[in-house]
């Protein structure tokens, strides 16, 4: 028999590696990779704020009171977005205060992860007292307003960025512990747990190997809706005189104070 008749080996196509899947079904939606932009930028303009900004935060002009932006009439180019009722560039603030803003953002949304599952599976897997106590706890954050409650965390231990941090990730944290404990409950009654704890697997290895990576999809979704809460609130904390009275730039900050200049009588 010829070698030419006989039949070619079928070729197996490779599977792509998992990021590159990933990519492949991310980069087809527009709408997330317009998001996936802006929010890069955003963290490029964070990190770069002193090669990025035009003056320092806290640099005064005397002869730049309250002026309006370039584009409205008795503005210029020194100063795109104007200046505040002290002469500091608007420009200059937001983009360095994107730094304080994304901090804030990260650190509240990463503390409420991390307390907030651990409650959640706590909550999940104990039952009995433990689970009433915990989830008890949590409705009675949920019942106070948020912005009073974190206000109040504030007053109580004092003011400062991390007590604020931690403050508004105290009033996050029920939406974490109660989407867990949900997920949790749901998880435990599947086979693939009854078949784990028969194979003698103790709790702890139930919580973190079994359950928790089967709950990853919810938890991975929820900081998308929290995450816009610490700006908002912040940005509700600066327009108060409590805040004001402190030098940190920050974007909540930035854009009340110049809003007003432009209602007051004399301004732009």
């Amino acid at each position: 028999m010829s070698t030419d008749s006989m039949p070619a080996p079928l070729v197996v196509p490779t599977p792509p590696a998992p990021l590159r899947e990933f990519w492949s079904y991310f980069s087809a939606n527009h709408g997330a990779v317009a998001g996936l932009v802006i929010v890069v930028v955003v963290l490029l303009t964070a990190a770069f704020a002193n090669v990025l900004a035009p003056y320092p935060p806290d640099l005064t002009n005397n002869a730049a009171f309250l002026q309006p932006p370039a584009w409205q009439e008795g503005g210029t180019s020194a100063h795109l977005l104007g200046t505040d009722a002290i002469g500091r560039d608007i420009l200059s603030r937001l983009i360095y205060g994107a730094r304080l803003s994304l901090l804030i953002g990260i650190a509240v949304v990463a503390l409420s992860i991390i307390v907030g599952i651990s409650l959640g599976l706590i909550a999940g897997f104990a039952r009995g007292v433990t689970e009433i106590a915990i989830m008890r706890l949590m409705d009675i954050i949920l019942t106070l307003p948020s912005l009073l409650l974190a206000i109040v965390i504030v007053a109580i231990l004092g003011p400062g960025l991390m007590n604020a941090m931690l403050a508004v990730a105290v009033v996050v944290l029920p939406h974490y512990v109660r989407l867990t404990r949900a997920a949790v409950i749901s998880e435990t009654a599947k086979d693939y747990v009854t078949a784990a704890r028969a194979t003698g697997a103790r709790r702890f290895r139930l919580m973190f190997s079994e359950v928790l990576p089967n709950c990853a999809a919810p938890l991975i979704v929820q900081p998308r809706s929290v995450f816009r809460w610490p700006f908002s609130t912040r940005q509700r904390w600066a327009s108060s005189a409590w805040a004001r009275s402190r030098r940190r730039p920050n974007g909540g900050r930035c854009w009340p104070m110049h809003a007003s200049s432009c209602c007051a009588p004399g301004g732009w």
